[in-house]
C-alpha cells in the first residue's frame, strides 16, 4: 500500500514541503492524546530524522540555506492525502466561496437550507455559515449563523436589517463534521410562520428534528442582488458576525421546502487547489482569498524546539534527529501566574486614561499604573495585599485611619463625560460622614466627593469657590459588608451636566441615583482623596478614569467570571492568550478565575466538566472534549478480529484495579464538599468477596456552588466502579487493512470504537471503547496505529422515551426457577421495585453473562412467564433458581 506521507515547515511564514528530506530510514512517529497508563493528556510528540548533508537544517551555520530562519518552536505539521476534497475556511470575511445572483436564489417564499460542516458547533463567538446577505444594508435577504450552541436563521422581508426577523433553536451536541437544514416555512396555514432545525451525519443521511417555533404573522423573504455567499460577514451595531472556522464539504438552497435544488456546492469531488467550478445546478462557485480546496489529513501540527545535528567529523551521515511537540508543552514552559481578571480586563476594556490596580506586594509604597504616562498614585497609611477576598482581584490593600491617595490624570482630550470608579468593601456602616473618594475635575463641579454615612450614601459637587452645585442621595441598600464596584459618571446634554452615582454589589444587586445641572463636565484631573478616621479598615482597588461615560468595565470582571461555563471560560482565555480554541460545549458552571498559569486554568474546565482538553490536530491550537459529547456516541470505527490487519496482536485485556475508586470525594474550592460510596456493589468497600475493599479519592473543583459536588462525586463513583475490563491498546495495521484508512483518519481523541467477533478466549463482544489517545508509526508502505483506550459502556446513559435506554435496572428481579441452556420460558420474580413490562416487547435482559431477548412476558403479579430467545451474545449455559436479572442496557442518569 502506497500512501502519500507530507512533512511540511513553515519558514519565513511559508510553509515548504521536506518530504524529501525525511529518511525513510526512522519511521515518522506520532503521538497524540493520553498515553497509556497516563492520567492526564500531555504534549503531542512526533519523532523523526531529517537528512542535513547540504546544512540546511543547521539554522547557526551560515552555510544553510535556512540560515537565521529556523530556530526554536518553528512549525511543522505532517499529512496525509484524505478520500475526499473540503474547503478549508479561516474565519476571516475574505475566505469565502460565492456565486453571484441568479433569479432562481430570489427565494421569497419557503426557503430549505443545508450545510455540511466540520466545525465548532458550540463557539461561543457568532460564526456565519451561509447566506445572502449584504454588505449594503437594504439588499439583504436571509442568513444562518451559530453562537455558543444556536442556530440562527435570519431574514428580511424588505432588504433592511431594521425590519430584519430572526428565529433561532438550541442545538444538541453535534459532532465537529455534521449536517444541519434550516427551513422556513413564509406561511404555515395558520396565519404564521414556522421555522424549523434538522440534523444529520450528513446531506445524505437520514434528518431527525431538532425543534421548531413559529410565530404569529405571515412572512417573506426580500428578493436582493446579494451574492451567495459560504459564508458572509454580518455587521451588526455590536459586532461584526465573521464566517465559521473549519471545513465545508457540502450544501444545498431549495426553492421550497424539500422542493427545487437552486444550488449545491460540493467540494468533495472538486481538485486539489480548484479555485472556481460549477455545481449540479448550474451555479458557477469561485474560491476567494486565502480559503482552499484541498484534501490534506493532517496528523499532527507541532513545533520544532531544537535542530541537533549530529554526524562525525568525516562529514558522512549528517541528519537531524529531531522531535516536535504540540502546543501544551509551549504553553507549559511558562511559569508565571495570569493576572487577576480585573487586571486582565483593564486597560483593554474601557479605553481607561488613569488606572491603577492597588495589587501591590506586602511591601509597597506606592499604586503602580500599567498605563504608559501615568505616574504611580502616592499613598499613605495603606496596608498592601491584606485582602485577597474580590474573586476578580489580587490581594488589595486595606486603610488606616490617617490614609490619603493621590494621582494625577493626565490630560487627555474632553468628550463632555467622564466616569471614575473603583472596587471598594466597607464592613459596616460608619458612625458619621465619611469620605470615600475625593477628585478634581476642570467643569461646572471642580470638585466631587463620594461619602457615606449612616443610612446614606451620597456623591456632592463643589464648584471652583467651594459651593455645592449639586448632591446626590441614596439609601445605603447592601453599600457596606460587601465587595462593591463604584461608578461615577458625568455627561454633558447641550447645556447640561447629568452626574450619576451607580454602586454594584458583587454577585448582587446594582443601585443608581442622579442629578442634572447647567454646565460642563469637563476632564477629570487628579485623584486626591484624604479619607479620615472612620474610613479606617476599608479595601480598595482598581481605581481608573475613563473619558466616556457609558462604559462598565469592572462588570464580570470583578467576580474572576464567576458562573461563565467551561467552554465559555476556555474560548475566553483562548481569546485573551491568542491561542485557538475549539471549547466544545461544557455546560458546567465555573468558580472565580483566580490568579494562576494559563494551563492550570485551562485544566481546571476540564476537570470540573469531567472532559478532555487535547490538541488540534489541524493547527496549532487546542480542542475540548466536553463531558457530554461522550454520552451515547456513534461508532466511528468498527474493527472485526476475523479481517487480516483490522485487530493486529496483542489484544489483551487488563482486568486490574488501575481505575477502581468506590469512595469519591469532591470538594469545591473555598466551599463545601459532596461524597459517593459504593457500600454494596461487586467493586464496593466491603472487603472480598462482597466487595474490593476501599479505594478512595478526593478532587477539589473550582467549581460555581456547593450543591454541584455532591452529583459530580457520584459521576464519578460510577465512573470508578464501572465493570467493564480495560482494552488498553488496540493495534490497527493500515498496511494490512487500508480500507479502514478513511475512518481512521477521522478517528480522534474521545471517539468510540467497537471492536466485534473477538476470539472465543475473551467475554463476548462487541468490545465497545473510547480512544483516550494514540501513537501512529509511518514509514512508507507500512503504517501502524495504536490506540489507547477505555471502556465505552459508562458513557451510555438514559434517554426519555427511547425503547433501550429509558429501562431502569431493577435490584429485585430473579429466576424463580433453574433453566437448561435451551429453556425458551423463564420464572421470573421480582421482590422490589415494579415488575417487567407486559406491552413494549422485545427487549434484553442479562443473566449469568448471557443476553437474552424478551418476546412476550405476561403476568400481572411475580412470578411473571418470559418467552425468550436464548443465547444472544453467543453465551450458551443453564442458569440456577436464584439467578439475578438485569436489563441488558440499564438505564443510567447522566451527571
Amino acid at each position: 500500500m502506497a500512501y502519500d506521507l507530507r512533512t511540511e515547515v513553515q519558514i519565513a511564514g511559508v510553509w515548504s514541503t521536506i518530504s524529501n528530506h525525511v529518511y525513510t530510514r526512522a519511521p515518522v512517529v506520532i503521538e497524540r492524546g493520553r498515553r497509556e497508563e497516563d492520567s492526564a493528556v500531555g504534549p503531542s510528540k512526533a519523532r523523526f530524522q531529517l537528512n542535513n548533508r547540504d546544512f540546511r537544517y543547521s539554522p547557526d551555520n551560515p552555510r544553510s540555506a535556512n540560515y537565521g530562519l529556523l530556530g526554536p518552536n518553528t512549525p511543522i505539521r505532517f499529512s496525509v492525502a484524505g478520500p475526499e476534497s473540503y474547503l478549508a475556511t479561516t474565519g476571516a470575511s475574505a475566505d469565502i466561496i460565492a456565486t453571484p445572483d441568479h433569479s432562481s436564489l430570489d427565494i421569497v417564499g419557503d426557503i430549505d437550507v443545508r450545510v455540511e460542516l466540520t466545525a465548532d458547533w458550540n463557539r461561543p463567538a457568532a460564526q456565519t455559515l451561509i447566506g445572502k446577505w449584504s454588505s449594503i444594508d437594504g439588499n439583504r435577504s436571509w442568513l444562518m449563523r451559530i453562537v455558543n450552541g444556536q442556530l440562527y436563521f435570519v431574514w428580511s422581508p424588505t432588504g433592511l436589517s431594521a425590519d430584519a426577523f430572526f428565529a433561532f433553536i438550541n442545538l444538541p451536541y453535534l459532532p465537529r463534521r455534521s449536517a444541519v437544514r434550516a427551513t422556513l416555512d413564509v406561511n404555515n396555514g395558520s396565519g404564521g410562520w414556522t421555522f424549523s432545525l434538522y440534523k444529520a451525519a450528513s446531506l445524505s443521511g437520514t434528518w431527525s428534528l431538532i425543534g421548531s417555533v413559529g410565530f404569529a404573522g405571515v412572512t417573506s423573504i426580500f428578493s436582493g442582488t446579494a451574492a451567495l455567499q459560504i459564508a458572509p460577514t454580518q455587521v451588526t451595531t455590536s459586532e461584526t458576525r465573521l464566517p465559521f472556522v473549519g471545513r465545508l464539504h457540502r450544501a444545498e438552497v431549495r426553492s421550497g421546502i424539500g422542493g427545487t435544488v437552486v444550488a449545491s456546492p460540493d467540494v468533495r469531488g472538486q481538485a486539489v487547489g480548484a479555485t472556481s467550478w460549477v455545481d449540479s445546478a448550474g451555479r458557477a462557485w469561485t474560491v476567494a482569498g486565502a480559503a482552499t480546496v484541498t484534501n490534506r489529513e493532517y496528523r499532527l501540527h507541532a513545533e520544532v524546539s531544537s535542530w541537533p545535528t549530529r554526524g562525525d567529523v568525516a562529514g558522512r551521515d549528517i541528519h537531524v534527529p529531531a522531535e516536535a511537540s504540540g502546543i501544551l508543552r509551549r504553553l507549559g514552559q511558562g511559569k508565571k501566574a495570569l493576572d487577576s481578571t480585573l487586571r486582565r480586563r483593564l486597560p483593554a476594556v474601557g479605553a481607561p486614561v488613569a488606572y491603577w490596580p492597588l495589587e501591590e506586594g506586602k511591601d509597597a509604597v506606592q499604586g503602580y499604573s500599567p498605563l504608559p504616562g501615568v505616574a504611580p498614585l502616592s499613598v499613605t497609611g495603606f496596608t498592601f495585599a491584606a485582602d485577597d477576598t474580590l474573586p476578580g482581584s489580587s490581594s488589595l490593600p486595606k486603610i488606616s485611619a490617617a490614609a490619603a491617595m493621590r494621582g494625577v490624570v493626565p490630560t487627555y482630550p474632553g468628550t463632555g463625560q467622564w466616569h471614575v470608579a473603583y472596587m471598594g468593601y466597607t464592613q459596616a456602616t460608619p458612625a458619621g460622614v465619611t469620605k470615600l473618594l475625593e477628585f478634581t475635575t476642570t467643569g461646572t463641579a471642580r470638585r466631587i466627593t463620594f461619602t457615606a454615612q449612616p443610612g446614606l450614601v451620597e456623591m456632592i459637587g463643589y464648584n471652583a469657590a467651594g459651593g455645592t452645585v449639586f448632591t446626590i442621595s441614596l439609601v445605603e441598600s447592601d453599600f457596606n459588608g460587601h465587595w462593591t464596584g463604584v461608578d461615577l459618571t458625568a455627561a454633558e446634554t447641550g447645556g447640561n451636566v447629568r452626574y450619576e452615582v451607580n454602586w454594584t454589589v458583587v454577585n448582587g444587586p446594582s443601585y443608581v441615583g442622579g442629578a442634572t445641572i447647567a454646565g460642563t463636565a469637563g476632564i477629570v484631573t487628579s485623584i486626591d482623596t484624604n479619607f479620615g478616621a472612620l474610613a479606617a479598615d476599608m479595601r480598595i482597588g482598581h481605581v481608573g478614569v475613563f473619558p466616556s461615560s457609558d462604559t462598565l468595565p469592572y462588570r464580570l470582571g470583578d467576580n474572576g467570571w464567576r458562573g461563565e461555563s467551561a467552554s465559555n471560560r476556555l474560548d475566553r482565555l483562548g481569546t485573551e492568550e491568542s491561542i485557538p480554541i475549539e471549547a466544545g460545549n461544557a455546560a458546567i458552571f465555573m468558580g472565580a478565575q483566580r490568579p494562576d498559569k494559563l494551563l492550570t486554568l485551562l485544566g481546571e474546565c476540564a476537570a470540573a466538566d469531567l472532559g478532555v482538553l487535547y490538541e488540534s490536530r489541524d493547527r496549532l491550537g487546542l480542542m475540548y472534549r466536553s463531558r457530554n459529547s461522550f454520552y451515547n456516541q456513534g461508532i466511528a470505527l468498527t474493527l472485526d478480529c476475523n479481517a487480516p490487519g483490522e485487530v493486529a496482536p496483542p489484544l489483551l485485556p487488563a482486568p486490574d484495579d488501575q481505575r477502581i475508586r468506590n469512595d469519591r470525594t469532591v470538594t469545591r474550592v473555598g466551599g463545601s464538599s459532596g461524597r459517593a460510596v459504593d457500600e454494596t456493589g461487586p467493586r464496593s468497600i466491603q472487603p472480598p468477596p462482597a466487595g474490593v475493599g476501599p479505594y478512595d479519592d478526593s478532587r477539589t473543583l473550582n467549581l460555581d456552588t456547593d450543591s454541584q459536588a455532591e452529583p459530580i462525586a457520584y459521576w464519578l463513583l460510577h465512573m470508578g466502579t464501572w465493570g467493564e475490563a480495560r482494552y488498553p491498546t488496540v493495534r490497527i495495521n493500515l498496511a494490512a487493512a487500508p480500507h479502514l484508512i478513511p475512518a481512521v483518519l477521522a478517528l480522534d481523541i474521545g471517539d468510540r470504537i467497537q471492536i466485534v467477533n473477538p476470539p472465543t478466549w475473551l467475554p463476548p463482544g462487541p468490545i465497545d471503547l473510547i480512544v483516550e489517545g494514540y501513537t501512529e508509526t509511518l514509514r512508507p508502505p507500512s503504517w501502524d496505529i495504536v490506540l489507547n483506550c477505555s471502556p465505552a459502556g459508562m458513557w451510555t446513559v438514559a434517554v426519555l422515551d427511547d425503547p433501550l435506554l429509558a429501562r431502569p435496572d431493577t435490584a429485585g428481579s430473579t429466576l424463580a426457577s433453574g433453566v437448561t441452556s435451551t429453556a425458551t420460558t423463564l420464572s421470573v420474580a421480582t421482590s422490589t421495585g415494579p415488575l417487567w413490562s407486559t406491552t413494549d416487547e422485545p427487549y434484553d435482559i442479562k443473566i449469568g453473562g448471557e443476553v437474552i431477548t424478551v418476546t412476550t412476558m405476561t403476568g400481572t403479579s411475580s412470578p411473571q412467564t418470559a418467552t425468550v430467545t436464548r443465547s444472544v451474545n453467543g453465551i450458551v449455559k443453564a442458569h440456577s433458581s436464584g439467578a439475578v436479572i438485569h436489563p441488558s442496557q440499564p438505564a443510567r442518569a447522566a451527571l
